[in-house]
């Protein structure tokens, strides 16, 4: 793979702010299904001397580029004006979702990120623990399922991960998406951004024409079953291709209950 010198890594001239000690008073375990020695992502998408290189083998969804896991398949949350707002990976041990959001040139964002998560999932009546993983403090939540959070901090960009689980496979999972986190890319741009705000997240045309179409053939069924029985057309389930659902995004407690039905 044909990259370049990576900011902040030292060898352009950048500085690298030693990593400061972990004060929480909450549980710190360590994690270690993705070893110090294996930790070369996430990229930056300027990493490569080639971008087109960067597209090879992943999930491009515009402002990440996501390796999918063996047997993993893509659900798509549509906000009420059914734009996508979340594109997750689903495996055999539950769904997580990468996203990418502007930051400022040095890291530390996901750090005050991850206490405000940690409070909304205690404030929700969650169990709370902070652990460190590859890239520094996870927080976990656990009520009706589990929920865990990956921080990664980039330069002008902060990824943030969504763990999705039940009690019994979400440490499986979460090793799943720390192993795609090692290669994701994120295509930060060069506009300026306010801090915090999310990269957008664009599906691939032959992806979003299938959705397309299973929109359009579910909204003919309906306005034909309607017109059997004399009644005007109603909105029906969402159809899935691939699996979407229509969601607006909320506090940490109901990214927890997506996966429980709460």
């Amino acid at each position: 793979m044909a990259l370049r010198k990576r900011k902040g890594d030292g060898t352009d001239g950048t500085a690298v702010p030693a990593e400061q000690p972990d004060t929480d008073t909450d549980t710190d375990t360590e994690l270690d299904e993705v070893s110090a020695a294996d930790e070369d992502g996430p990229f930056d998408v300027e990493d490569f001397d080639d971008a087109e290189t960067a597209a090879q083998g992943r999930l491009d969804l515009g402002s990440v580029l996501i390796p999918m896991p063996e047997n993993g398949q893509v659900q798509v949350e549509l906000n009420p004006s059914g734009v996508p707002s979340a594109i997750w990976v689903v495996t055999p041990n539950g769904r997580f979702t990468v996203a990418a959001y502007a930051a400022p040139k040095s890291p530390g964002l996901w750090r005050e990120v991850a206490a405000e998560l940690a409070d909304s999932l205690r404030a929700d009546g969650a169990q709370v623990s902070i652990q460190s993983g590859p890239w520094g403090r996870e927080v976990l939540g656990t009520a009706a399922g589990v929920v865990r959070f990956i921080g990664v901090d980039g330069y002008r960009w902060m990824i943030r991960c969504v763990v999705n689980g039940a009690p019994e496979t979400v440490e499986a999972l979460a090793a799943e998406a720390r192993r795609a986190l090692v290669d994701t890319v994120v295509r930060r741009g060069d506009q300026p951004m306010p801090v915090r705000t999310p990269l957008p997240v664009e599906l691939p045309e032959p992806m979003a024409a299938q959705l397309r179409a299973a929109a359009a053939q579910a909204a003919a069924a309906q306005a034909e079953a309607a017109g059997a029985q004399g009644l005007p057309p109603e909105p029906g389930p969402e159809q899935q291709a691939p699996v979407a659902r229509r969601s607006v995004q909320g506090s940490a407690m109901q990214q927890l209950n997506t996966i429980t039905g709460g």
